[in-house]
């Protein structure tokens, strides 16, 4: 009688090793279904490149800014700061063109006001100064 206990317990016990392949099949069929084709950008509808101005070093930018004009081809380039960092993109800016890249030159400086929502606690609305800074090769 335990031969008999032991062996309808063996038959029940799957290899476990049957099942994950069984899995790895599915997957495999999941992942080898046709894909829709991605639409192509055309270069001439791609927006020009801009680099954000925030609170890092302006060194940062400065590489941001050589790799836009290096990995993209892009003859121009937007610098876009607020407030305080505004300081920080005219920085960049300049090291950029007078230490890297020599044929850069400022086409267009944009300069303007944008109204910020309260802070919490605040009554009235704050004017944030913005600045725009485009770099083109000669």
């Amino acid at each position: 009688m335990t031969e008999e206990t032991t062996k309808p317990a063996a038959q029940k016990i799957e290899d476990p090793k049957s099942q994950p392949a069984a899995k790895n099949q599915e997957k495999s069929a999941i992942k080898t279904a046709p894909k829709k084709p991605e639409k192509t950008i055309n270069k001439s509808t791609k927006k020009p490149d801009i680099v954000f101005i925030g609170n890092k070093l302006p060194m940062s930018y400065v590489m941001a800014i050589i790799t836009a004009f290096s990995s993209n081809s892009a003859n121009e380039v937007t610098l876009k700061a607020r407030g305080r960092s505004i300081s920080t993109a005219v920085d960049a800016a300049e090291i950029t063109r007078r230490r890297f890249l020599k044929d850069l030159t400022v086409t267009a400086i944009s300069i303007g006001t944008e109204e910020m929502p309260p802070r919490e606690g605040e009554n009235r609305a704050r004017m944030v100064s913005t600045m725009e800074i485009k770099l083109a090769k000669k």
